[in-house]
């Protein structure tokens, strides 16, 4: 077992200055100052961005809501002529069918005359 003793130190006068573990010289401080600005500005770097894009945003808002209301319209158009297309397309087949049926009776009666 190890016995420590503690041996009182004597009073200092007051002209002494007591640091705790050392002293930082300027140099020392200055890239400590330094080093924690680079860490902060890393840190907080992406939400600065944000925050610039957000506010350049602002002028732009008008510009872009204007696009949308034209591809709006441009897509309202599109429906207008895919109903339009889809109409057609009935009334074509709707067409064929009668010009079908109108040659099927002449076809009939070309074959009763070939058995006969």
């Amino acid at each position: 077992m190890t016995l420590l003793l503690q041996t009182p130190t004597p009073p200092l006068p007051p002209e002494t200055h007591v640091t705790l573990g050392g002293s930082l010289n300027d140099a020392a401080a200055a890239i400590i100052v330094l080093a924690v600005l680079c860490t902060v500005g890393m840190l907080l770097w992406p939400l600065v961005r944000a925050l610039a894009r957000r506010l350049e945003s602002g002028g732009r808002n008008a510009q872009l809501q204007g696009e949308v209301d034209a591809l709006r319209d441009r897509l309202q158009q599109l429906e207008q002529s895919q109903a339009r297309v889809t109409e057609l397309e009935e009334r074509l087949d709707f067409t064929e069918r009668l010009l079908a049926q109108s040659r099927e009776p002449d076809r009939l009666g070309a074959e009763e005359g070939r058995r006969a």
